[in-house]
């Protein structure tokens, strides 16, 4: 993918999701990008830091050092992560669990910023079944993740994908503001075209799919339906931008506490 959006594009292939939102289109090379996960599995957790860079640049985004980056939650548990090179700061004892709001800290270059995320309930990921279809000679397979959505309106959803070993990341996000309550309709489009990157692949049976369920917040759910518009309105080369992040004075990135579920499935 060309280097057109700031890291967080360089990580996934954009599909699809369901919101219109109003972004910025301003260059923003030189800010912090803080990158932070926690989930309900066992840590430890991360955070990156880096620094954005002009879209004409190239992908290499410089590694923020010597930041003071402190997790809590609001039971009142908190830690402060060491780093442990490139970017990369690690929890030791942390533990994260459903149903608390989790809150970071981060003090670099003179600045703090600060971001909230509340892990939702896990809603079980029961497994995945197979459709094609045929178009122009070409065919397209789909996995329908099996889930039920709970009765409460409110869920969000993040799907993300691999194919064998191939590091590119599919992703896709669902509500429930359709057929809430209900078992999930809603397929996951596979790859078909193998495209310019060497990454890219079409999948074939014997192909092995790897996906992975979350269950995630509301900002979060806004982040990543924000990069499919931008992945949208880059067709014509414009202007990059940058999605909403819920992290504080004007980094850039997103914090999301979420719960997570994989499953394998082998293409027929």
């Amino acid at each position: 993918m060309k280097n057109t959006f700031f890291i967080i594009l360089s990580l996934f292939l954009l599909t699809s999701c369901e919101k219109e939102i109003d972004l910025d289109l301003a260059d923003k090379s030189g800010n912090i990008v803080i990158e932070g996960n926690i989930t309900d599995q066992p840590g430890p957790y991360y955070v990156k830091i880096t620094k954005s860079v002009a879209f004409t640049q190239n992908n290499q985004y410089p590694a923020v050092t010597g930041a003071e980056v402190i997790l809590s939650d609001n039971t009142g548990q908190t830690e402060t992560l060491q780093y442990v090179g490139d970017g990369k700061y690690r929890t030791s004892t942390f533990t994260a669990v459903t149903g608390r709001t989790y809150t970071l800290k981060v003090q670099a270059e003179g600045k703090q910023y600060t971001a909230q995320s509340t892990m939702p309930a896990a809603v079980n990921f029961d497994g995945l079944t197979q459709d094609s279809f045929v178009f122009g000679g070409v065919t397209t397979y789909t996995l329908l993740p099996v889930f039920t959505d709970p009765a409460a309106l409110g869920n969000r959803y993040l799907f993300n994908f691999t194919v064998n070993d191939k590091p590119k990341k599919t992703f896709e996000v669902f509500s429930d503001n359709v057929n809430n309550g209900l078992v999930n309709q809603r397929p996951l489009f596979l790859p078909n075209d193998d495209g310019d990157d060497p990454d890219d692949v079409k999948v074939v049976p014997g192909d092995t799919i790897h996906v992975e369920m979350q269950c995630i917040d509301n900002n979060i759910f806004t982040f990543y339906s924000a990069l499919l518009q931008i992945s949208g309105d880059n067709g014509g080369g414009v202007t990059p931008s940058n999605p909403p992040s819920n992290v504080s004075n004007g980094a850039l990135g997103y914090f999301s506490a979420h719960t997570t579920s994989t499953k394998n499935f082998v293409i027929q």
